[in-house]
């Protein structure tokens, strides 16, 4: 009996109970490794699938595919089985669905991952098997689109033959605190069997409490809006950031007053660009679903809009500072300047380079003549140099486009030497009044 409308149970708590069972993770990247070694952790039997046969070899010589200090630790004390064997699915009481859902050239929803990823399951999984997405989906993907494809290879979600169910995933990369295990869940199930059988397994995979939502269409909407929400007010400091810079307003000074009021305002805060696999990717899910259904998302649209038009914004920035401080007369932009664009990852402290803004504010950069020094202590492979000091030697300029720690800490004595004159903070991590007073000209968004 299909699940939509029943009354659900509003939270369970983490179950203390040993797992007994076979998981097995399809899609070995951001998410699924994490998920992986939470549950090796939480003892059970994990299979690592992906079709990637590089990656599955590096996994099994013990190659971490990414930086995340955290996860790197448990994935070297509970190592993991990779296979790019479908048949292996077979062993998994349940599958994990982990794999991308991107966009496309036109920012339109690319689900080919995701069919692919259960049409595999589809094919060789167990009768039985608790089949979860954890991949972000539009509202109706998992009914509308999921569902037909199950049922096309013998799959029937309605005869329990496969137990449906969606729980988003929610990854912070970096992040010590809010980890796999520790951030709460939601989950909906197509099915109340599916359902029960979901909550029964993640709350013994996780430390954190699972919600159960009314549907799977209530449980897809759930990432979309916490994205979108996160969107949308990061658009609206940018263009706050915007107009302030007009107004001669530091916008971190307000936005930092706003935050001593103690409800009903949550600081979110302005930047070159915004990166990584969701807030920039999502709202487009959501939006070109409701067109299509005759609805048009204007807010979503118009913050992405603003967002996306970030890097170019710092570039201007650059070039109104060269001008003012006379390293470049009006006009003459950035051609032949030489700019360090300090970080290229998405965030703080991570190798991540997923829509991340700093690559198309170094495409801009070199695209209207500037000579690019690019470096990031995590990304040594896509770096010009191998070290802070060769870039800062190189460079007229600085633009600081991921506050790295090691990023955060640059102090005017640690530029005395060099021939930096003019610093765009694309953070607003900086300390400007000291840079001010060791004569640098700087400047923020909204600073």
């Amino acid at each position: 009996m299909n699940a939509a409308g029943k009354k659900h149970v509003a939270v369970r708590e983490p179950s203390t109970r040993v797992a007994a069972e076979t998981v097995a993770i399809v899609g070995l990247g951001y998410v699924g490794i994490p998920v992986a070694a939470a549950a090796r952790e939480k003892g059970f039997t994990v299979l690592g699938y992906d079709v990637d046969q590089g990656k599955v070899a590096r996994i099994a010589t013990g190659v971490f595919p990414f930086r995340d200090a955290e996860v790197e630790t448990a994935f070297r004390a509970f190592p993991l089985e990779a296979t790019s064997d479908a048949r292996r699915l077979a062993d998994a009481d349940t599958v994990i669905v982990a794999v991308p859902t991107p966009v496309d050239h036109d920012s339109r929803p690319d689900f080919s991952p995701l069919r692919t990823a259960v049409e595999t399951v589809a094919l060789h999984a167990k009768p039985g098997v608790l089949l979860s997405i954890e991949s972000t989906v539009n509202p109706g993907v998992c009914e509308e689109m999921l569902v037909p494809l199950l049922r096309s290879r013998g799959r029937d979600p309605d005869g329990g033959n496969v137990l449906l169910v969606h729980c988003p995933e929610r990854v912070n990369p970096g992040d010590t605190r809010w980890t796999i295990r520790t951030i709460p869940r939601v989950l909906g199930g197509y099915t109340d069997e599916a359902a029960e059988r979901g909550l029964s397994f993640y709350t013994r995979l996780l430390d954190a409490s699972v919600k159960r939502m009314s549907s799977l269409r209530a449980a897809e909407a759930v990432k979309m809006v916490e994205n979108a929400f996160r969107d949308v007010n990061i658009a609206f400091v940018n263009e706050l950031a915007q107009s302030f810079d007009r107004l001669k307003i530091d916008v971190a000074e307000v936005l930092d007053g706003a935050s001593t009021k103690p409800f009903a305002f949550l600081a979110h805060f302005p930047g070159c660009g915004v990166g990584g696999h969701c807030i920039p990717v999502d709202p487009h899910y959501l939006i070109e679903h409701a067109l299509a259904r005759g609805f048009e998302h204007r807010f979503l649209k118009l913050a992405r809009e603003i967002n996306q038009a970030m890097p170019r914004y710092t570039v201007e920035k650059l070039q109104a500072v060269l001008a003012a401080s006379g390293v470049q007369k009006n006009g003459e932009g950035v051609h032949g300047v030489r700019v360090a664009l300090l970080g290229l990852a998405y965030k703080r402290d991570v190798n991540d380079l997923r829509e991340s803004p700093a690559l198309e504010v170094e495409k801009i950069l070199r695209a209207e003549g500037a000579v690019v020094t690019a470096f990031d202590p995590y990304v040594p492979e896509r770096s010009s140099v191998a070290t802070l000091d060769e870039a800062l030697q190189q460079a007229e300029a600085i633009v600081l486009a991921t506050d790295h720690t090691v990023f955060r800490q640059l102090m005017p004595d640690d530029l005395a030497g060099t021939p930096v004159r003019v610093i765009v903070d694309g953070r607003n991590c900086l300390d400007h009044e000291a840079f001010r007073k060791a004569r640098y000209a700087i400047t923020g968004i909204g600073r």
